[in-house]
């Protein structure tokens, strides 16, 4: 026998430990090959609108890449770990420690070549549904299979680096020169594990102020306190894994007329040491987890998020040339997008507004504007009519104004926003009372409010007396040309933007506004995002079953030692049952129980960024994947309890 056929054979002897490890390393490879034939395809990769949505799967694709190398090195330090019996009695029979590294590495390899060329054909095999599936995501036409030479080359290299590296650092894992302390390596330690209650009240104090952080946070600070947030929750959860829960079992044992009441003692009595074991793959299952939960929830709301934006584009196209824009220049533009329109057979209404700017003298409150941007409330309300929009605002009257918002996300800081009075320079003086019900001129268009509350309000509404009687420092001209579907507009004034938009702010004498495009690219980067969330979250759910399928085959002759002892003192069948069940509903329930929670309170503080609920498409999906994790239970459990109950009849 070879030295490899001794390490291949050394594979297959171990094939029901490695069988969870190698169906997850193949399923990551055959989904990162898939998105790799969904980036290079050429109908997408050369298209305006959806090399949005390849980027957002190369985005993807660096997370499976990451996550499983994080996955390779957490499994492949865990069997070397079971297998420290093994190797030391190697040793003793005179292998040296380059031939035992050498061994591993070829393992490793045969291990990760078998999952690499398992799952790149799988994933030939299945690229023509991956292709129709991702065109559904996208609304697009049926994409047809295509085989760039990118994505076998990319997939490939990619994992045999990941495979190597992972198999080179291994060397640092094989445990020390002597051999005789490697015949411990699977024996288990009852005693009770160490915790500091500085740490246990450390670990219950980060999950609280985590979950109060994210449930009181105001939506302007969202963006700012969701880093903070996120590095609290998992140094809380990591702690609770570690030395909160251990201290719970030690509360329960102490619980006399609990710890002692039938199986209890049983069930309880390892499971202090079990749970040290086990802390830090509880950790990792429950953040991933709440990743995959909360990535796919929110994205998951797809149609409210469509439905939210086509509130935030009033006009099918919006041109806003600047007092400082030649006139000529203004009419060529408006000629060509009129001449798109009509080359398309579209029907369309056109508004003219002028914007005056008001030069600020004082105002009061934090923000600070020096060009106050104005439009007459008639011309509001007309802007709202031609864009199909009701609303329900009286005519406003004196000095009162309202603000303009810029986007639905506007909404949800206007009852943190501070309302100005503006005196101007000439004389009058402006006090907002309240803000428009919708948008008149889409975001973009018109330069935001100067402030220290975020958002995009961007100017004020004032009765039309106080418009005419103000005298502007400069002038702007907004059109708008209104069909009755925004999609049909796609791809207009290409030459005059880019994908659908010249911002105000970039140093042009116009700015622009293609609502068709830019709700295209939106639409179409939400639907990618949720079709790549759905695939790392998938990558991620299987992982973690894989992990605890290891750790569960890890401990069964040792499983299977203790409950033949309990089953000759009298342990019955049943009772059997009922304690392994009650501890893999722990091992399997807590971490994604704990998950769940980490993305409640996550879609707590999202919502606020949104005016449209996504309660119901969240909660569909943490209903799924709760489903899942119970179906998972069950087949797990039984499967368990065969390989237990086998075991035990040898004996």
């Amino acid at each position: 026998m070879t030295f490899r056929q001794f390490a291949y054979r050394n594979v297959i002897r171990n094939k029901r430990k490695y069988a969870a490890y190698f169906v997850s390393s193949s399923f990551s490879v055959m989904i990162f090959f898939l998105c790799a034939l969904f980036i290079y395809h050429p109908a997408l990769s050369k298209d305006l609108i959806f090399s949005t949505a390849t980027q957002t799967m190369m985005v993807a694709e660096g997370s499976i890449f990451l996550f499983c190398s994080l996955f390779v090195l957490v499994s492949v330090s865990s069997f070397l770990q079971s297998r420290k019996k093994e190797f030391g009695i190697l040793l003793m029979h005179g292998m040296t420690r380059r031939q035992l590294h050498l061994m591993v590495f070829l393992e490793n390899m045969m291990i990760g070549s078998a999952a690499i060329f398992t799952g790149t054909g799988l994933g030939l095999l299945l690229g023509k549904l991956f292709l129709m599936i991702g065109s559904g995501f996208l609304g697009i036409h049926s994409l047809s299979f295509h085989l760039p030479w990118q994505a076998p080359v990319l997939t490939i290299c990619s994992f045999v680096l990941l495979f190597g590296l992972i198999s080179l650092c291994t060397f640092a894992l094989t445990g020390p020169e002597d051999p005789m302390p490697l015949f411990q390596g699977e024996s288990k330690h009852e005693e009770e594990p160490k915790i500091s209650i500085v740490l246990v009240l450390l670990s219950a104090v980060f999950l609280i102020a985590g979950y109060v952080m994210a449930a009181t946070v105001r939506a302007a600070l969202v963006d700012v306190i969701m880093f903070p947030v996120v590095v609290i929750t998992v140094v809380g959860t990591y702690l609770f894994y570690t030395q909160l829960s251990i201290y719970i079992v030690k509360l329960l044992k102490r619980t006399r007329r609990f710890y002692w009441h039938r199986i209890n003692l049983i069930a309880l009595s390892g499971l202090s040491s079990r749970w040290r074991e086990n802390g830090r793959m509880f950790f990792i299952i429950t953040i991933i987890s709440a990743v995959s939960f909360t990535s796919v929830g929110v994205f998951a709301s797809i149609q409210t998020l469509t439905r939210e934006l086509k509130l935030n584009y009033p006009a099918a196209v919006g041109y806003v040339a600047k007092g400082t824009e030649d006139a000529a220049e203004t009419e060529r533009h408006l000629d060509s997008i009129r001449r798109e329109l009509a080359g398309r057979g579209l029907i369309f209404d056109t508004l003219s507004i002028p914007i005056k700017y008001a030069e600020v003298e004082s105002q009061t409150g934090p923000d600070r504007t020096r060009l106050l941007p104005l439009i007459s409330y008639s011309l509001y309300k007309q802007a709202l009519m031609k864009a199909g929009f009701r609303s329900s605002e009286r005519p406003l009257e004196g000095h009162d104004g309202l603000v303009m918002i810029g986007s639905q996300r506007d909404r949800s800081l206007t009852g943190e926003r501070v309302k100005a009075t503006y005196t101007l320079r000439q004389g009058n003086s402006i006090r907002e009372t309240g803000y428009t019900e919708e948008l008149p001129i889409a975001n973009h268009l018109l330069p935001a409010l100067d402030g220290v509350d975020g958002g995009d309000f961007s100017g004020i509404v004032v009765n039309d007396e106080l418009y005419a009687a103000i005298r502007p420092v400069q002038t702007d001209r907004y059109t708008g040309f209104y069909v009755a579907d925004l999609l049909q507009t796609v791809g207009i004034a290409a030459d005059l933007s880019v994908k659908g938009k010249r911002a105000y702010t970039a140093d042009y004498p116009y700015a622009i506004a293609v609502s068709g495009t830019l709700f295209e690219i939106h639409k179409t980067l939400y639907s990618t995002m949720l079709f790549a969330s759905l695939l790392v979250g998938t990558v991620f759910f299987i992982a973690a079953g894989s992990f605890l399928y290891f750790r569960l085959y890890m401990d069964l002759d040792y499983d299977r030692l203790q409950y033949s002892t309990l089953a000759k003192m009298g342990l019955t069948d049943r009772e059997l049952n009922r304690i392994v069940t009650f501890q893999l509903a722990l091992m399997f329930f807590v971490p994604i129980g704990l998950a769940i929670l980490h993305s409640l309170f996550a879609f707590i503080a999202l919502q606020r960024l949104f005016y449209l609920s996504i309660v119901t498409e969240t909660g569909a999906v943490l209903a799924v994947y709760f489903v899942a994790q119970v179906l998972y239970f069950f087949f797990i459990r039984s499967r368990y309890l065969r390989n237990l109950k086998k075991n035990l009849r040898r004996i």
